[in-house]
């Protein structure tokens, strides 16, 4: 089981608890859809903006988050790739 959380409504003018709700359940623009777990700190957030948003409750399930790596090292990765290449051309 998952929630399809949808963003309704405009939240400018909204507290920064607000904001920082609408930010963890990943929504960042009007008319943003998520797909999230079905669990209790999910559906306390999406209560304390549920006037801000629609929820749906949907059979299939969630996707995994991806994990990404810091941005440090996907920079460094990035700089050891280029220095290969320019020693191979």
């Amino acid at each position: 089981m998952a929630l399809k959380v949808k963003l309704m409504k405009s939240f400018s003018g909204s507290s920064e608890d607000m904001l920082a709700t609408i930010r963890g359940l990943g929504l960042k623009k009007f008319g943003d859809e998520r797909l999230l777990k079905d669990t209790p700190a999910v559906r306390g957030m999406v209560f304390k903006v549920k006037h801000l948003v629609s929820l749906e409750t949907v059979t299939q399930e969630a996707p995994a988050p991806k994990r990404r790596k810091p941005r440090k090292i996907v920079t460094r990765d990035r700089a050891l790739e280029r220095l290969a290449a320019k020693a191979k051309a």
